[in-house]
């Protein structure tokens, strides 16, 4: 009877490992059928892919509340996906339909989610630190935080440096979560930037880490802890997931700048796959438990990408107020 309640707690601890693992999934598989239905000319405008950055936004995500704030990038599915947006209603914006969560009129870079505290995604580069900042000065003092997800390459820009000192000075309940791909575009972070990213954090007295973007479970721990101390009104935390995109910037980009072996290097560490061996390794979950998430995700799909397709497409008169 002693040994109840720890197989008990084993099995709870699985099970919500396998949640994580079955979001990561989710995303890898979102990202894959976007780019296949942008290539039979069903998505329009651009699309910017998040393949092998799950581990960051999931591990992230599980950090908050539901009533928390959370600023994208223009990369932004993942965050969305991770964060509780129906699939349905993320495919549905990016065809252009009325099913999307913002009714087809945003596209692949724009989307707002406010049921799921996603107060948007932003093209420009840095534009979520500036707006995570600001939902945080609203939220000071009522428990609830906001968190930035960024890139890289936005840690160049003046939005970081400015937004960074505002937090600071004014102690605001907001997350930077740096998502350290490597490249900014199409440019290596080496070769554009100078000193290591979370000195400039520390620079402002802003307790920043480095953790693994390839691993879950890392990102969680690192996000709780940043989350923690953020609620319990310590001011900003940052937070440099070293990560890496499998797929090129955009969907123009066949990533050709990459270094021989580099990708191959990254890939075998696939944040998948980092989950799947400790599941399996760590956890006790078998091989046919990891088949049957990856095999619901998939029928999750095909009845997502079915309704998707035959959603109805906005009226035009609609629009018609907002010619010149």
């Amino acid at each position: 009877m002693a040994t109840q309640p720890a197989a008990a707690g084993a099995v709870e601890s699985l099970g919500s490992d396998l949640d994580l693992y079955r979001r990561m999934v989710l995303i890898r598989r979102f990202e894959e059928l976007v780019q296949s239905l942008f290539l039979r000319g069903e998505v329009y405008g651009t699309t910017h892919l998040c393949s092998g950055q799950e581990a960051v936004s999931v591990g992230v995500a599980a950090a908050l509340r539901e009533d928390d704030r959370v600023a994208c990038t223009y990369r932004g599915h993942g965050h969305l996906l991770a964060r509780g947006t129906p699939p349905e209603a993320l495919l549905g914006e990016l065809l252009g339909r009325t099913t999307g969560v913002n009714g087809g009129r945003a596209g692949s870079m724009n989307m707002i989610d406010l049921d799921h505290g996603v107060i948007g995604c932003f093209g420009i580069v840095g534009g979520s630190i500036a707006a995570a900042t600001g939902a945080a000065l609203a939220l000071k003092g009522t428990g609830r935080i906001a968190t930035a997800f960024f890139g890289d390459g936005a840690t160049n820009q003046a939005y970081f440096f400015e937004c960074l000192n505002f937090a600071k000075v004014l102690d605001l309940p907001v997350v930077f979560a740096c998502e350290n791909n490597g490249y900014g575009e199409y440019t290596a972070m080496d070769a554009v930037t100078a000193g290591s990213i979370v000195a400039r954090a520390e620079a402002m007295e802003i307790p920043a880490v480095v953790v693994d973007g390839m691993d879950v479970w890392a990102v969680q721990a690192a996000a709780e802890d940043a989350a923690g101390r953020v609620r319990r009104g310590e001011g900003p935390v940052f937070v440099e997931a070293r990560t890496y995109r499998f797929v090129g910037h955009s969907r123009s980009d066949p990533g050709k700048y990459r270094p021989p072996g580099e990708l191959e290097e990254w890939q075998a560490r696939d944040p998948l796959l980092v989950a799947e061996q400790r599941l399996t390794a760590d956890q006790g979950a078998t091989p046919e438990q990891l088949r049957e998430v990856a095999d619901d995700v998939e029928r999750e799909l095909r009845e997502v990408e079915a309704a998707a397709l035959a959603a109805p497409f906005p009226d035009r008169a609609e629009f018609s107020e907002f010619k010149g």
